[in-house]
């Protein structure tokens, strides 16, 4: 047991000898302290002690709590890397052209040997891959073959009739009415986009943007115009409102929450803004909420559609990968008959009863945590490996880091370099519907932390050093 001296309190010995094993190397940015009542056990003091010590080493900056999670070790070297600034982009509307970009990316991603720091996906490891097949087999086993029927527009009621249910937790309060599922949150973007508007039409897009929304909008021969971003904030309302008084839009489509590949996450005061800049000129968004449920808060964010009173949200959704489409319902029910008709029914019932038992919540749970610290991990690698120039996101969810590098460093060219070392990252040209972004590149965190990651990262830092990866001159 713990002995108080007359000038050291009994909670200061305490963070005291945790402070020196985080500062020792034994506790690492990213490891979980032992709870609050474990440290009671381990240092023989009281609860209200334990919490005094761990309060006071998060008032320093060494660890920091997470909702649920307990407290973990903080990132010092962080603390000196700034993050990016507001972006920049033109005002004139273009079409896009990134297809063969991600084409490129998607094919090296799944080449055997190459560290998968590009494409973003989650590793298997995170996944709850057994847990759906036991699922997926009982029903198949139940349902006999209704599994294998035609399941056509709106789709399978249960697991229409959960989403609904969910839709409270972000602040909704749809019913399965209001509802249609779709083989992918590929599909229900591609669906929404074709139901208000035409080709020639012009999207609102966020700049950054994820390429594969560009490359819809690419194939659908629409054109955009590019609203910078804040890294924290999101979507810059101030430039969107000038947008729509100089432009006829057809349509907004943004990423609220968890931008990929920012990670802002867009203040609700400014969600409402959203709605309010887009009613003046009876403009539709198109809210893509599919890392809605990646938060490292204490609760889930609000979507833009929870806001919506006019039904003027066409709101994509993630896990099981359904949209409420409000008013535009029947185009979209329409449009998906003619494109893919049905969605499967089988798998569609597994997630249904996958919400229903509780599995979901456990794993999002899980999931959460993994992402968190495998995000923390990344950053602190980069922070240590890359120049000290450079700039990184604090992603407040998801799974994935922006950096910018120096001014003078080519992204293609080191997506090159790290290609030829079996790295795949996504440079960030691709990114932007005007090839914005030259010295910046996205790294995938989805995939738990490895000794091989490491050197991957490593090995990143050592070719953005080097002279190979730089431009022949700095604009």
């Amino acid at each position: 047991m713990l002995v108080a001296s007359p000038i050291e309190t009994l909670y200061e010995q305490v963070a005291g000898k945790v402070e020196k094993l985080i500062r020792s190397g034994v506790l690492r940015p990213g490891d979980r302290l032992p709870s609050v009542r474990r440290a009671c056990a381990q240092h023989g003091v009281s609860l209200t002690t334990a919490v005094q010590a761990y309060l006071s080493l998060e008032n320093r900056g060494l660890i920091v709590a997470r909702p649920k999670s307990g407290f973990f070790v903080r990132s010092q070297l962080l603390d000196s890397v700034r993050e990016p600034a507001r972006s920049q982009t033109g005002s004139a509307a273009r079409h896009v052209a990134v297809g063969s970009l991600q084409s490129r990316l998607f094919d090296e991603s799944g080449k055997p040997g190459v560290v998968p720091l590009g494409a973003a996906y989650p590793g298997t490891e995170n996944l709850p891959v057994k847990k759906l097949s036991l699922i997926m087999a009982a029903v198949a086993r139940r349902t006999g073959a209704r599994g294998l029927a035609y399941d056509l527009p709106p789709g399978a009621e249960p697991l229409r009739r959960q989403l609904a249910r969910r839709s409270l937790d972000w602040g909704g309060s749809l019913t399965a009415d209001d509802l249609i599922t779709t083989c992918g949150g590929t599909e229900a973007l591609a669906l929404c986009l074709r139901a208000v508007a035409r080709p020639g039409d012009v999207i609102a897009v966020e700049s950054p943007s994820y390429f594969g929304t560009l490359q819809q909008i690419e194939e659908l021969g629409l054109k955009v115009v590019e609203i910078p971003m804040h890294p924290r904030d999101g979507l810059d309302l101030a430039a969107l409102a000038r947008a729509v008084k100089t432009r006829r839009l057809a349509a907004c489509l943004a990423v609220p929450n968890f931008n990929n590949p920012l990670g802002s996450l867009m203040p609700d005061e400014n969600k409402r803004q959203l709605l309010e800049i887009l009613a003046t000129r009876r403009i539709p968004l198109i809210e893509d909420d599919i890392n809605g449920e990646l938060y490292q808060t204490d609760r889930r964010p609000r979507t833009v559609q929870s806001f919506d009173r006019t039904g003027s949200v066409l709101l994509c959704g993630s896990f099981s990968k359904t949209l409420a489409p409000g008013r535009y319902y029947e185009k979209v029910k329409s449009l998906k008959l003619t494109s893919t008709l049905a969605t499967a029914t089988l798998p569609q019932l597994a997630i249904a009863e996958f919400m229903a038992n509780g599995g979901y919540d456990r794993h999002l749970r899980a999931l959460r945590r993994a992402f968190a610290t495998q995000l923390q991990r990344m950053s602190e690698a980069v922070a240590e490996a890359f120049p000290a120039e450079i700039k990184v996101t604090r992603p407040g969810g998801g799974f994935v880091l922006w950096i910018e590098l120096p001014a003078n460093i080519s992204a293609m060219k080191l997506h090159d370099l790290a290609l030829a070392r079996n790295i795949s990252l996504a440079p960030g040209p691709m990114f932007s519907a005007t090839q914005q972004f030259p010295n910046f590149i996205r790294l995938n965190c989805g995939h738990p932390w490895t000794p091989r990651l490491a050197r991957a990262v490593a090995t990143l830092g050592g070719l953005v050093r080097s002279p190979d990866a730089a431009t022949v001159s700095v604009h």
